[in-house]
């Protein structure tokens, strides 16, 4: 197909052929029972994978463990046969399966059955969630032997009612939660106390039990796990299953303006090669960055490969927003093999069964090494010969990654981090609490310290939602006493609100959901809104009732939302000045962003064809940063303009961004930046008004913020703070280092709009290198 294409070639800049991976195995447990083993012999599975082994060993000896394993190694067996090994010995014992997605719960559903009846075992197996029927639900509170669920479920519909599933937490064995290196951040934080909860339910109803994790590779996952209980967990990391041979390629687009480093688009480069793996009947899976390019890339695709008379029924999309109905059929269509290719977003990076693919097209680098090789498993999961490729964008982050050859296969996997013990997630959860189970002074919560939890009931007393009594034995208890729902109004998986419901005006009926954040920026009045490759045009948005309003339209551009962001200082918790006056702080910030435009991006050409206004509310958020005030001494000392200086800092703060979420190994996305003004919380922002802040005069203080993208911060901005030298003198590294001459997406970006019209022209880059070295800053600092 491409042997003899020497464009293609010559735009490759990884090439490696992995060999493949021979097994290592185990023999059947004698303690496992003999149902288990004759519906697994029945199977064609006559012994385990080692890793399967010690998974169960350690399970039954009831040590709580994880199981970290590469994508496709039947980690499910790993926690599946421990659970129905104790099944098969008590009829009474339960289990409690967490997954992340409801797509994936009900998939495992399905395996866990089949099995289950390949064995003679009568439990029942029930997915437990929104979509779950009235008479489901009841029967999965009094029938179930294994409840599967996901994390909001638990948290809002099963332990605020732990009463009605007095069978359950009374006879609790294992606890089961897949998928946990997705647990990160703001989730993750939000799970660990959902997990402190239960526990605590678990024991007032006499049961203690055992926790098997399971998790793709992530660079801490027994510490990961550990830190989500709250104890110690066994990892089990010896993986035993066998791998076919896999070429990984990286596509480097050609660049198409050498003078601002832009290369060809990698969205229509990825839609141009995946055309060819399809043409040539390669089943293909294409990973896009979001939910919008994933639809693009959708329609260029059955636009391009309805020349071959392709079927456009055969290719799909699968992302978030997607009704539960649509999403089955999808799945069910991949696993019966009558799906030649599906765009995706990150919701089919998780483990969900979808049959044998042959190849992985990532649309840009999804910003951790540990995200690259989840979706780069999901091909040749049935053995044969895989291909996975990725084709960079012209984003700093995805040039590294094309530039340093090796980075891929030599840097660590990033470690995945959460922060349980965040003051204003813990008082939510402690509220939750408080309303399922009375406390008592002495209580324990998890692992926070006893004084901690005494000192945040007394807060909720000062806030008159316990109340406080002395029992019979003179310990003091607390009762809650608002008449409110506490976990109604806790989101698990963000600060924000309900979703939006996408309702289609033509048919009177909904076609999909939006989370609360991406509705501000996808679902605005006048927004094209695409779905399945067809497009809808926003009406109306009621905002108040979290509803939007669409109508089918074919039009010929798409739209991108223009956003600004704001950055004040709440609190200075630490601050260094260098002996440049640079001063590097860290604190409390508050962050408000809002939608303030649109553009109409032609489809194909990519041309910007108009704009239009957008007015929604703010969102508010706050957080911990880390920021860098430049000295007015600076400022004055460059020699051009003080618009220049500024723009150059804007550029400066691009360059900062790229290197802090390299250097921290964390998800770009996790982490913002702005520029903006550290001591006027009405100053203007860097995105959307670049005009307002060229014109500021020498008031201005001019200053970088690096912030967690989290209410409340996962921890990054302490250690920017804490590496704050490194981090300028990476930052000059990868500036002097990059073969652009003026600027480049690659490095500081190319000028702003508003910078570009400065008389005398200037260079951003040497402007940037400059401040930098006024600053105290080299290579070699």
């Amino acid at each position: 197909m491409w042997q003899d294409d020497a464009a293609f070639w010559r735009n490759i800049v990884v090439h490696e052929r992995l060999p493949a991976i021979e097994s290592a195995y185990a023999p059947f447990p004698e303690m496992l029972a003999a149902r288990l083993r004759d519906a697994l012999i029945n199977r064609g599975i006559t012994q385990l994978y080692v890793h399967q082994y010690r998974a169960f060993s350690l399970a039954s000896e009831g040590r709580d463990i994880i199981v970290s394993t590469p994508t496709a190694s039947g980690k499910s067996l790993c926690y599946n046969l421990p659970v129905l090994n104790v099944l098969a010995e008590d009829p009474k014992a339960k289990a409690v399966y967490l997954f992340p997605t409801k797509a994936l719960s009900r998939d495992q559903e399905a395996a866990l059955r089949g099995l289950m009846r390949d064995a003679g075992l009568s439990h029942a197996a029930i997915t437990y969630d929104g979509d779950t029927p009235a008479d489901a639900r009841r029967a999965a509170r009094e029938q179930s032997g294994v409840v599967m669920t996901n994390p909001d479920m638990l948290h809002t519909g099963i332990l605020p009612h732990h009463t009605n599933w007095a069978r359950l937490f009374s006879n609790l064995r294992y606890v089961v939660v897949d998928e946990i290196h997705s647990y990160r951040g703001v989730f993750g934080s939000h799970l660990a106390n959902v997990i402190r909860r239960l526990l605590r339910i678990a024991r007032f109803h006499g049961s203690d039990p055992v926790f098997l994790f399971a998790s793709a590779t992530v660079g801490n996952p027994d510490g990961h796990a550990s830190r989500m209980l709250g104890r110690p967990v066994t990892l089990v990391d010896q993986n035993g299953a066998p791998a076919g041979p896999r070429r990984w390629l990286i596509y480097n687009p050609p660049v198409v303006n050498a003078e601002l480093g832009i290369r060809a688009s990698y969205i229509k480069s990825a839609v141009r090669l995946t055309g060819d793996l399809v043409r040539a009947g390669v089943t293909t899976l294409v990973f896009g960055q979001s939910r919008n390019n994933v639809e693009v890339m959708l329609k260029y695709l059955r636009d391009r490969l309805a020349r071959d008379a392709v079927d456009p029924e055969t290719i799909h999309a699968y992302r978030g927003g997607y009704l539960p109905e649509t999403r089955r059929r999808i799945e069910k269509e991949l696993r019966e093999g009558s799906i030649r290719c599906v765009v995706a977003t990150n919701a089919l990076e998780l483990g969900i069964d979808i049959g044998s693919l042959d190849a992985v097209v990532c649309a840009g680098y999804p910003g951790t090494i540990s995200g690259l090789w989840q979706r780069f498993g999901r091909g040749g999961r049935r053995g044969g010969e895989s291909l996975a490729i990725l084709v960079s964008s012209s984003a700093p982050l995805d040039q590294y990654v094309a530039r340093e050859r090796r980075y891929l296969l030599g840097a660590p996997v990033e470690e995945a981090r959460i922060d349980p013990d965040n003051i204003e997630i813990l008082m939510q959860h402690l509220k939750c609490a408080a309303f399922e189970l009375k406390f008592e002074k002495g209580d324990v919560f998890g692992d926070i310290p006893p004084d901690l939890l005494s000192e945040a009931l007394e807060h909720l007393v000062a806030k008159k939602l316990v109340h406080p009594e002395t029992g019979s034995a003179g310990r003091r208890l607390y009762h809650w006493v608002a008449d409110v729902y506490p976990a109604n109004g806790v989101s698990l998986r963000s600060v924000g609100e309900d979703n939006f419901v996408i309702i289609d005006r033509e048919h009177d009926q909904a076609i999909g959901e939006m989370d609360f954040r991406a509705a501000h920026t996808m679902l605005h009045e006048q927004a094209i809104y695409q779905q399945g490759g067809e497009q809808y045009q926003v009406e109306t948005l009621d905002f108040d009732n979290r509803k939007a309003f669409v109508r089918r339209v074919i039009p010929d551009y798409f739209t991108d939302a223009m956003t600004y962001t704001s950055v004040s200082v709440i609190e200075e918790e630490e601050q260094i000045e260098f002996e440049s006056g640079l001063l590097a702080c860290r604190g409390e910030v508050s962050v408000v962003e809002k939608v303030v435009g649109y553009k109409k991006i032609k489809f194909h050409s990519h041309e910007n064809v108009g704009y239009g206004d957008v007015e929604l509310p703010e969102m508010h958020m706050e957080t911990t940063a880390f920021w860098l005030t430049v000295p007015e001494r600076v400022v004055r000392l460059q020699r051009v303009e003080r618009p220049a200086v500024i723009d150059a800092l804007i550029g400066l703060a691009h360059a900062l961004h790229t290197v802090a979420a390299v250097g921290l190994m964390t998800d770009p996305r996790d982490l913002g930046y702005v520029l903006g003004n550290r001591t006027d919380p009405d100053a203007p922002p860097s995105k959307g008004r670049v005009d307002a802040m060229l014109a500021q005069g020498p008031g201005f203080d001019p200053t970088i913020f690096l912030f967690d993208r989290v209410a409340g911060g996962i921890g990054l901005a302490p250690r920017l703070f804490e590496e704050r030298e490194e981090l300028l003198r990476r930052t000059y590294e990868l500036l002097q280092g990059c073969d652009c001459k003026e600027g480049c997406p690659a490095c500081v970006g190319p000028l702003a709009r508003e910078a570009a019209d400065l008389d005398p022209p200037f260079s951003r880059k040497a402007v940037a290198l400059e401040i930098l070295a006024s600053l105290g800053t080299s290579a070699t600092h």
